[in-house]
């Protein structure tokens, strides 16, 4: 009975226009400001599915690295536990850190990450190559893999370079100063392939056989900077990781992608929030339309609530008729920016309405994703402004 009230008051024809118009502005105020909550949220879920394919194209789905220090020791034992461990399915040992790359007068220092056999079943980097192929060779001739922006900074087309290149990397254990070339060690690699994922590790990083590396920089034949390890998905990867702890113990840290990048995603879902703070705030203002509607309404229906109030009704539930009134003009203007938001992503994703500008991205418009729960959210979200916007005008109506 209630909303029966609430809708009649809004659908019938009031006898000054102006009540008619503002509502309706008041309605096209919500509307528009859901409609634009919506899409610059789908934008930040876009870009985060976005960079969580990027960086998943790089990043384990976990690492065992350690706990303190740049390196740590596993037996075959270990290893092999490691690898039988239920919802494992590969596991690639890893060896990082920093050399100088030269080609003659080129140079640029690099990321230099040896890598196994295994490799190339953990990492999505080989399904990533725009040049040439996935080979890093052996110990005896090392070959490197490289991102794009490393092979412009050395100047080298990896497919077709046949000289060789420089490799300067430090040697471990080395204390002799008054020396300092006698702690960098000095290889020669040959360049099989070039990679394109993201920037970060475009410009970064240089792939190679993990034993040639081990070799140059003085590596134990049990040391490694990392484990690591592709999830078959069979089992929760919390459970996974659960498990790795357990059988390693504290001395090593066992992290999820998530762990790996935590900083990143943080920085993404904070800016989420606090772009939704700010359009919630937009919204806010917005209702001030829908006061001025609901006060102007209150002074027009006077006769009806002395009608009402003659015929038994209380202030609680004249009160509810003019709370409902908000809700219903707050609803009306959800649903219609509700729609507006699917028809404006569909509208994105097939004909990219709005482009990326520059050349540096993997693709060349606005990633947008709509999630169910936002539209919980924003909905949430305008049902309480239109029930604080509506709290003041009901409460006047209900003290007549």
């Amino acid at each position: 009975m209630i909303f029966r009230f609430a809708w009649r008051y809004f659908s019938a024809k009031k006898s000054t226009n102006a009540i008619n118009v503002i509502a309706w502005v008041s309605v096209v105020a919500i509307t528009v400001g859901t409609a634009s909550l919506l899409i610059i949220l789908s934008a930040f879920n876009g870009f985060e599915s976005l960079v969580r394919s990027l960086y998943s194209s790089f990043y384990p789905d976990i690492r065992i690295s350690p706990a303190k220090g740049s390196s740590l020791f596993l037996t075959p034992e270990q290893l092999k536990k490691i690898r039988q461990t239920g919802g494992v399915g590969a596991a690639s040992l890893v060896m990082e850190g920093k050399a100088l790359l030269q080609n003659g007068e080129f140079q640029t220092v690099v990321t230099i990450k040896g890598v196994d056999e295994n490799y190339i079943h953990v990492s999505g980097v080989p399904e990533n190559m725009v040049r040439g192929r996935f080979e890093t060779g052996n110990s005896e001739l090392p070959k490197i893999v490289m991102g794009i922006g490393i092979e412009n900074a050395v100047g080298v087309l990896a497919d077709r370079t046949l000289s060789p290149l420089t490799l300067y990397l430090p040697k471990k254990g080395v204390e002799d100063v008054s020396d300092p070339l006698s702690a960098l060690a000095v290889g020669t690699v040959t360049a099989a392939g070039t990679f394109a994922i993201q920037q970060e590790f475009d410009n970064g990083y240089v792939l190679t056989n993990l034993d040639f590396l081990k070799q140059q920089m003085g590596w134990g034949g049990e040391e490694y900077s990392a484990v690591e390890i592709r999830l078959t998905g069979e089992q929760p990867a919390e459970g996974v990781q659960a498990a790795l702890r357990t059988l390693l113990g504290s001395s090593f840290q066992v992290q999820n992608r998530l762990e790996q990048n935590r900083s990143l995603y943080i920085t993404i879902r904070t800016e989420k929030w606090v772009i939704y703070g700010i359009f919630s705030l937009i919204l806010l203002v917005a209702a001030f339309t829908m006061v001025g509607a609901l006060t102007m309404l209150v002074l027009e229906k006077k006769k009806d609530i002395y009608i009402l109030r003659a015929l038994g009704a209380d202030a609680s539930l004249i009160q509810r008729i003019f709370v409902s009134e908000g809700l219903l003009l707050a609803g009306i203007g959800a649903l219609l920016g509700m729609f507006l938001a699917i028809g404006l992503y569909y509208l994105q994703i097939t004909y990219k309405l709005v482009p990326l500008e520059g050349q540096s991205f993997l693709i060349d418009y606005y990633p947008v994703k709509l999630v169910a729960g936002d539209f919980v959210l924003v909905g949430l979200t305008v049902g309480l402004i239109g029930l604080l916007a509506s709290w003041v005008p009901a409460g006047r109506a209900s003290r007549l």
